[in-house]
């Protein structure tokens, strides 16, 4: 086959990428026959296959030979557009935002080169500090100069996205995506408003459960609905947590997790960020969990990896079909894996402790294992080495390619939020409103500083263009209130 010619006017990477191919006039030749094509329809992403549906010849089109000539060409076309349109499926996040859940390298690795704070208090390094209303876990999200998270009122029972002026605080809009229909009972750790919007740019995308339901809402920046999508029935029965999983955004699609205990079990789906629309709808086995997924290029490929359910899991992002599954001790995890070369490294705390190293080849191999208990906190991974801080606050180091703990140092617990990495430096908050600054390297770990704010810290701190975003509570015996506080050197 010779093309001469061939432009593409419309090329989206989404569930079905819509595209128009025209070769210009008997450009295209296949044996002794010529097609003049104009081709529009539909590519399913990862593969060579497109639409049959729309692979007719378009009425008055030109063309010599056979139907089956004709697809076929098309079908060559179509396969070098493709090669080209899958390269950058992963997105990036501009230089000093923090767009999603584990921050822009999807693994709570913050950009090294800028100048963070390692000391402060309630008023020194502060840049500014509000009152925020209701109560929430989720992590401030930073694009621009604008903040977001989630927040609920739990008496009214409304769960709201909130913006804020990253440069003085001042709050911007207040959009209520829901009211009503809460759980009963969830665990008094948790909240309605846990999960970490993620944004692309043009819109947020915050999932929410009520109603015996996982939402997933798609605002624009402005707070202006755009669309509401039932993802599917969740329910929980013997343990009733709540809500906890966060999206995560890969092409044009934004995907999510929802292990529950309906009889149907949970499942993990992807739906078009323009739209709404279901992409794709993978069914999970029937247990509780509050694990986010994440995508990440391992071993050569991009994967969709999520722990919990008595396993550590691989699905294909764009038709979200198991690549692969690992047997773990855990059924219940709020971590999210981390990953480096051909590894995953997991984690989870109930009914049984276990770290896990597995080989993400397809094989799903255990590579190490040891008995840590990192319940809720993710962990972190970098130039071979794995660090963590277990449940009892304590951080430990591993040799990332044979699990050899090369130290430990005992902190302070109970922990939730994630730790985060800026250059050698990690940030871990403990639940009582500690945050651990220390050097971490393989040869040992320095403590720099501890940090106190409020009484209460679950929220993981979120660390972009020289600044920290710490959303902290003060708790007495008959009030508590919630506080977003910016530090920065001053």
């Amino acid at each position: 086959m010779t093309c001469l010619f061939a432009s593409c006017r419309h090329f989206e990477v989404q569930q079905h990428i819509d595209f128009c191919v025209t070769v210009k006039p008997s450009s295209c030749r296949l044996g002794n026959d010529t097609f003049d094509i104009e081709l529009r329809g539909s590519l399913i992403p990862n593969t060579s296959q497109f639409d049959d549906s729309v692979a007719s010849i378009p009425a008055g089109m030109k063309h010599k030979g056979s139907r089956m000539k004709f697809l076929l060409a098309c079908s060559i076309l179509i396969h070098i557009l493709l090669g080209a349109s899958c390269q950058a499926q992963l997105l990036e996040a501009a230089p000093g935002d923090w767009p999603w859940w584990r921050g822009p390298n999807f693994n709570g690795i913050a950009d090294a080169d800028q100048q963070v704070p390692v000391e402060w208090s309630d008023t020194k390094n502060v840049a500014w500090k509000i009152k925020l209303p209701g109560r929430g876990h989720s992590s401030p999200v930073l694009v621009g100069d604008r903040l977001f998270l989630l927040t609920a009122d739990e008496v009214a029972q409304t769960q709201s996205v909130l913006c804020f002026d990253r440069r003085n605080g001042k709050s911007l809009w207040s959009r209520e995506i829901n009211r009503g229909g809460f759980q009963r009972k969830i665990s008094p750790k948790n909240t309605y408003a846990t999960s970490t919007v993620a944004c692309d740019g043009e819109r947020l995308f915050a999932v929410i459960s009520h109603h015996d339901t996982v939402f997933v809402n798609a605002l624009d920046l402005d707070g202006k609905p755009l669309w509401q999508r039932k993802a599917g029935h969740w329910i929980e029965r013997k343990y009733p947590n709540g809500q906890a999983s966060s999206p995560v955004l890969y092409g044009e699609l934004v995907i999510i997790s929802a292990d529950g205990e309906a009889d149907e079990g949970g499942f993990i789906a992807a739906l078009s960020r323009r739209s709404g629309e279901i992409v794709w709808k993978t069914p999970r086995p029937p247990a509780s969990n509050y694990a986010s997924p994440i995508v990440a290029r391992v071993a050569g490929r991009d994967q969709v990896l999520i722990t919990g359910c008595d396993q550590v899991a691989s699905y294909d992002p764009a038709n979200g079909k198991l690549l692969w599954s690992t047997p773990a001790k855990w059924m219940q995890t709020g971590a999210t894996p981390v990953w480096e070369g051909d590894l995953v490294f997991a984690s989870g705390g109930f009914p049984a402790a276990e770290t896990l190293c597995i080989r993400a080849d397809g094989s799903g191999d255990v590579v190490w294992r040891n008995n840590q208990k990192c319940y809720e906190q993710s962990l972190l991974v970098s130039d071979g080495h794995v660090y963590a801080i277990n449940d009892n606050g304590i951080a430990l180091c591993w040799k990332a390619r044979t699990g050899k703990e090369l130290w430990r140092k005992r902190l302070r617990g109970p922990i939730s939020a994630s730790p985060i990495l800026v250059g050698r430096t990690i940030y871990a908050s403990n639940e009582l409103g500690a945050t651990f600054v220390y050097r971490a390297a393989p040869d040992g770990c320095e403590l720099l500083t501890e940090n106190q704010l409020g009484t209460e810290a679950f929220a993981t701190p979120t660390i972009c263009g020289s600044q920290i975003f710490l959303r902290v509570a003060t708790s007495t015996e008959t009030k508590r209130q919630e506080w977003l506080y910016c530090i920065q050197d001053r």
